[in-house]
């Protein structure tokens, strides 16, 4: 049992680092990247999604309100990003919390966070992707140009919203554009023998082209992350000063329509514009001083990207009824109910660009989480092979492309948008965790940059007590507005999240009064175990059976191969 729990210390990782690891791989990489690089990488992968996709359902439901949880999951986020900054600090590696996760967890957790990571940078990128190829054929159509439906959609998604069709069809239901749209290719698409060739062929191309840019070298990687991010920021300050001049105030009123139950609608929306900034983390060996500029590049991006949400939503809310958003194309038909149609064309082209910057970061991270793991002999070596003229990763990089690529070609978006959410927040929960125990080690080395410890002594188990009084005064028979349990629900399986969280919060509560643990890193935890509550138990269950298929890959091959298990 020691087997499955033993520790890589964090000087034996920074000795492994200094000695190339016994092969001379970290030799091989190039530090280029300084604060402003690291900033912008943040940003590209923060403001993406969010700004161009998720902004307006999130407005839709709470009203110009939303922007009480833009700040509540931004600082959320923060307490993250401090634990992650720390961590960075402390273990300037390209591991991210696979690494932190080794020096404080043990081997088993370490493994089962770098196989959750696949599912944030890897599996979430075949969401991008799709997001990516929608935004490209859309903006294609606006200049004349037909892509055929059978070449830009993938095959599940088809087959799925095709067989909604017929149910409905049959059933007298409601059939929507969407609907018949999907239908139509799928009857009039070629055939190879009796099945439907359809292909998403522009997720595809985008994927090998950032793929290629990952792989030729950092150095290319951020200066196509910079220019990306300088455009689509200009593009967003851009939408916010045009919208404010047209702001008509009594849109914002009343300025919550749907009260705290609809602003709290949009947290899954709302968190999902912010998974990104851990991602930095990831190219540690490739800046110049990543014990400073990581956790000033993490907090920055951060900022930066919490003030320019809170001014769109404030903007489009204030154009335009906010129940008027609800819809794929929100920014550019707030402006066109307002008379101003030439702006669409550049929305749709930033989406694009702001799409694959998100792409493009992503990708960083996952050979490099792949390259870690190899190092220490949990993946086979060739992922930790570094190119010698590239001077990156190169064959973790292009599993990478095969994994993101070839799915994106027939998967559908919904179904793995929150997978790519429940392995984000379970290693942002595990690296606040992380913190907490290296708080508790006397003779731990202080770090250039450590998380400000205030006591949770009294504030937590306070705060626990806050939590179980609204969840008793905001009940009815639906259950709590604010926290999701019913008692009248008889489907008991779907509140077993809830119930987890409500434990943990008991559990931690009680701890942090015995211990007198550090605040920040558990309002993380907690604040990440909350969002992981509301995600449903048939995510949970799927994540489970993701875990259960990396565990039984650790019993058959990585345990005994571990460099922890070979002697001296």
């Amino acid at each position: 049992m020691k087997k499955l729990f033993r520790k890589k210390s964090i000087s034996q990782i920074l000795a492994d680092v200094k000695t190339g690891y016994g092969d001379g791989e970290s030799h091989g990489m190039n530090k280029v990247l300084g604060v402003r690089d690291i900033t912008f990488l943040g940003m590209a992968a923060i403001i993406g999604a969010g700004i161009f996709s998720t902004v307006g359902s999130a407005c839709a439901d709470g009203g110009p309100a939303i922007i009480f949880l833009f700040i509540a999951i931004a600082v959320a986020c923060g307490f993250s990003a401090l634990c992650y900054a720390e961590m960075a600090s402390r273990i300037p590696v390209s591991g991210s919390a696979y690494t932190y996760t080794y020096a404080t967890f043990g081997e088993l957790i370490a493994w089962i966070i770098g196989w959750d990571l696949i599912m944030e940078y890897a599996i979430g990128n075949v969401t991008v992707a799709i997001s990516w190829s929608g935004n490209f054929t859309t903006f294609l159509e606006q200049l004349g140009i037909h892509v055929p439906g059978f070449l830009s959609h993938g095959y599940l998604e088809v087959k799925k919203v095709a067989a909604e069709f017929t149910a409905a069809t049959s059933s007298g239901a409601e059939i929507t554009e969407y609907m018949q749209q999907m239908n139509g290719i799928w009857e009039s698409a070629p055939t190879i023998g009796s099945m439907p060739f359809i292909l998403n062929l522009p997720a595809f191309l985008i994927t090998v082209l950032i793929t290629a840019v990952v792989y030729i070298g950092i150095k290319e990687s951020r200066s196509a992350a910079n220019g990306m991010v300088i455009f689509k920021v200009l593009v967003v300050i851009l939408i916010i000063i045009l919208g404010f001049f047209y702001v008509r105030p009594e849109n914002w009123s009343p300025f919550a329509p749907n009260g705290a139950s609809g602003v709290l609608k949009g947290v899954a929306a709302v968190f999902f514009a912010y998974i990104g900034f851990d991602a930095l983390a990831t190219v540690a060996e490739e800046c110049k001083n990543p014990q400073r500029d990581l956790p000033k590049g993490m907090i920055n991006s951060l900022i930066v990207a919490t003030v320019l949400y809170i001014l769109i939503a404030l903007a489009l809310t204030g154009m335009v009824n906010y129940s008027e958003l609800n819809n794929e194309a929100f920014l550019a038909n707030a402006f066109l109910s307002r008379g101003i149609d030439w702006i669409g064309g550049i929305i749709a082209f930033s989406a694009l660009i702001a799409t694959a910057s998100v792409m493009l970061v992503f990708q960083i991270g996952q050979p490099r989480i792949w390259m870690s793991m190899s190092r220490d002999g949990l993946l086979p070596k060739r992922f930790s092979k570094i190119h010698r003229r590239y001077k990156t990763p190169s064959f973790a990089t292009i599993i990478t492309g095969i994994l993101v690529g070839v799915p994106s070609l027939f998967m559908d978006a919904d179904s793995v948008t929150d997978m790519c959410s429940i392995g984000t927040l379970f290693a942002f929960a595990l690296v606040c965790g992380g913190i907490v125990i290296l708080h508790t080690k006397k003779d731990a080395e202080r770090p250039k940059f450590k998380v400000p410890y205030v006591s949770a002594r009294y504030v937590l188990p306070i705060l626990s007590l806050l939590i179980f009084g609204l969840l008793y005064y905001t009940r009815n028979d639906e259950g709590s507005l604010l926290f999701e349990l019913s008692a009248t629900n008889t489907n008991w399986i779907e509140q077993i999240p809830s119930l987890v969280f409500y434990g943990s919060l008991i559990v931690l509560s009680i701890v942090s009064f015995t211990k007198k643990l550090s605040l920040i890193p558990m309002l993380g935890m907690l604040f990440c175990l909350y969002f992981l509550s509301t995600l449903g138990a048939t995510n949970w269950l799927r994540f489970i059976i993701w875990l259960a298929i990396g565990v039984l890959i650790y019993f058959l091959y990585s345990k005994k191969n571990s460099k922890l298990n070979q002697p001296e």
